[in-house]
């Protein structure tokens, strides 16, 4: 059964946060989804707060402490990554931004991405389309057609226009699950992981 990894990435700043409970639910989702397609499914979730001292250090030092060295080298060897931010001043978090500014620019490329955000307006979800997608277009990921922005009203009721947050969390998740599906172009391997030997002896062939 082939392994699929998904780091989840919440830059919410309450404890606990609506940011937070937004990942976790497109986390559960595309688990189920990926699960029922077939594949064995690891999630790590990664609280960017935790790291935010971490991350200035980085940005002065110009090197990543243990703990922050260890969030990126899981981000580059995962299959796919679920990001939500709160919404501020019409756009993500420093915080949010802050994290992908210490990444290598080309650790994301080829990667599957489910955006999601949170604010107190519904105003406020331009944010996927204006802000976020934007960045991760230029990071040169693979992002779900679909992204998630809940607001107040969302939690525990139905919107105004009749779709529930379950309804749309479950959509943009299975979008992200098909990304997951097949071949993945943005996978690293993780330290000291090695290929199953099929798979060296097949690229071994395929050279022939």
């Amino acid at each position: 059964m082939e392994t699929r990894r998904i780091t989840v990435l919440s830059a919410g700043l309450g404890v606990p946060s609506s940011s937070r409970l937004l990942a976790d639910q497109l986390a559960a989702s595309a688990k189920r989804q990926l699960e029922a397609a077939g594949y064995s499914v690891e999630v790590e979730t990664v609280e960017l707060r935790d790291l935010a001292v971490d991350i200035a250090n980085n940005f002065v030092t110009g090197y990543a402490a243990p703990h922050l060295a260890d969030v990126i080298a899981a981000v580059e060897a995962s299959d796919g990554l679920i990001a939500v931010s709160p919404v501020f001043s019409a756009s993500y978090s420093g915080l949010f931004k802050s994290f992908f500014d210490v990444l290598d620019p080309k650790s994301l490329d080829g990667k599957a991405v489910l955006l999601g955000a949170t604010g107190g307006t519904d105003r406020h979800q331009m944010v996927l389309d204006y802000a976020m997608r934007p960045l991760f277009s230029y990071l040169r990921t693979r992002i779900a057609a679909t992204a998630v922005f809940a607001g107040p009203q969302d939690w525990g009721a139905a919107s105004d226009a009749g779709t529930s947050l379950a309804s749309r969390v479950d959509r943009a998740s299975g979008e992200f699950s098909q990304l997951l599906e097949g071949l993945q172009p943005g996978r690293k391997l993780a330290p000291m992981e090695s290929l199953p030997f099929e798979q060296l002896l097949a690229g071994i062939s395929g050279t022939n």
